[in-house]
């Protein structure tokens, strides 16, 4: 039997491949990493265009919409830490936020 395409078990794996790009040095890592950092924390992060979908391969945004679908199906906030990825979240704030300067 196959796991429900926007299910916790889907949403764990986009996730991690997520914060996987996000940590590297491609094009596509600060779309990624604006798409994990205005989940974690948008207000304090910054958002995440919705157009930035466009400048992403189709696989990336099948992830940012495998974990949108997820979270739509939740009453209530479900964040990163629900996944036990508070620490790589922290990683990707200090890896693409500075926030000293402001």
């Amino acid at each position: 039997m196959t796991s429900p395409p926007f299910g916790k078990a889907a949403a764990e794996k986009a996730l991690d491949r997520l914060i996987d790009l996000a940590r590297s040095d491609t094009g596509q890592a600060r779309r990624a990493a604006n798409f994990l950092l205005a989940w974690w924390n948008g207000d304090d992060c910054g958002h995440f265009p919705i157009a930035d979908l466009f400048g992403v391969d189709p696989m990336i945004a099948a992830h940012m919409t495998t974990i949108i679908g997820f979270l739509g199906q939740h009453q209530g906030a479900i964040y990163p830490d629900a996944f036990g990825r508070k620490a790589e979240m922290i990683e990707l704030v200090g890896r693409w936020r500075d926030f000293e300067s402001k």
